[in-house]
């Protein structure tokens, strides 16, 4: 009988929990939607006299389908973008930090700051729009929000520029962000490497059918490396200027003045952490 009690008393924990969390569920429905939003949900499915839900959720499993369809668009797209090239044009992208650029035909994709703010700069002199936040839409509206609401909606014509304000707290907080993300180890020794040290060699080069990108701590780490690990796509790859070759998938270009720049201010970060 006890037992009874305990299986009785656990079932209706669980359906109670279950119903919570179908609440829970409706109520971040909900909230994705805004009011306007709401309203014709609401006005659709009285239309369609969908009274026991059978309508709302056949088309929920398609919307479901057509979701899982564009994310694998977007992850196809993304992982163009992280093979080095322009997900509309193909041709190579100018990969920065904060930005991937193609100047072969001007797709492009940034990092804005979070907390803003941005000015949208009018033509004839007017005062600047700003607020913490903007899209430029294809159309080219710009549509500027403060609090999560729209603002402003401003006419390709009736601006002359965007501009994104960074706060030093911001990019000190990004800084610090990157810093404790990117490591810089030997590809041979996996020990730290200094890019003002004697030896240190960055190297591009095709093991495969794309381009990688190793750092050396030394010569002998180096040499060791191309011994254990000769090029497999043309012979003459680690001496070859990837500028000039396009017999591999390309992820970076040649010069590599930026990542040694960031090797040097992330070695300085971790030196001085050890010395406190």
């Amino acid at each position: 009988m006890a037992k009874l009690l305990n299986f009785l008393g656990k079932k209706d924990k669980d359906d109670a929990d279950s119903d919570e969390q179908q609440k829970d569920t409706e109520a971040v429905q909900k909230a994705l939607l805004h009011e306007t939003q709401q309203e014709n949900l609401q006005q659709d499915i009285s239309i369609l006299d969908d009274t026991d839900g059978e309508t709302e959720q056949r088309l929920r499993k398609t919307a479901e389908k057509e979701v899982q369809s564009a994310a694998e668009d977007s992850l196809k797209r993304l992982l163009v973008v992280q093979l080095g090239r322009c997900p509309s044009c193909g041709e190579h992208l100018h990969q920065q930090l904060g930005a991937s650029i193609c100047d072969a035909c001007g797709w492009h994709t940034f990092d804005g700051p979070s907390r803003g703010p941005v000015r949208v700069h009018l033509r004839s002199g007017r005062p600047p729009i700003e607020g913490e936040r903007c899209y430029v839409v294809k159309d080219g509206y710009v549509l500027v929000l403060k609090q999560d609401l729209v603002v402003a909606k401003v006419p390709r014509d009736a601006y002359d520029y965007v501009e994104y304000i960074w706060a030093e707290s911001e990019v000190q907080q990004r800084q610090k962000q990157l810093n404790e993300r990117l490591q810089i180890a030997c590809g041979w020794c996996n020990k730290p490497t200094n890019p003002e040290q004697d030896g240190f060699h960055l190297v591009h080069v095709a093991l495969g059918s794309s381009q990688e990108r190793y750092c050396f701590c030394s010569d002998e780490c180096y040499e060791a490396f191309r011994k254990m690990y000769p090029a497999r796509v043309h012979r003459d790859c680690y001496e070859r200027d990837c500028e000039e070759c396009n017999l591999c998938l390309k992820r970076y270009g040649n010069v590599a003045e930026g990542l040694r720049m960031l090797a040097k201010d992330y070695i300085a970060v971790k030196k001085k952490e050890k010395q406190e």
